[in-house]
């Protein structure tokens, strides 16, 4: 050893190092490929994969509808002349004295 100076690694330990460093990765490499390209691996992946669309889109979907109702309800608190119109509407309901006529089509 010399005094004062850096320790280095010896050649032989190094490459050894990245002997057992490659191996690992190949390893890995390997496992992470046999678990995704595997039949029904792969296939589970991708029928997961559209799932996960399938459900984002209804979320997507879902969240324009509540926002929707949202202002329905909004519009319903504050304005009478909507009220009204929907408990028309929805409802059947007439005010005291209105006559109602209901027309059938042929």
């Amino acid at each position: 050893m010399r005094a004062g100076g850096p320790l280095v690694p010896s050649p032989a330990l190094m490459t050894s190092r990245r002997k057992l460093l490659m191996v690992a990765a190949v390893v890995a490499v390997a496992l992470s490929l046999a678990s995704v390209a595997d039949a029904k691996g792969f296939r589970r992946y991708l029928r997961l994969r559209q799932d996960v669309e399938a459900l984002d889109e209804r979320n997507r979907a879902l969240a324009a509808q509540n926002d929707a109702l949202r202002k329905e309800i909004a519009a319903l608190r504050q304005d009478p002349a909507t009220l009204e119109q929907s408990v028309r509407e929805e409802l059947g309901y007439v005010k005291p004295g209105e006559i109602v006529f209901h027309l059938e089509s042929p």
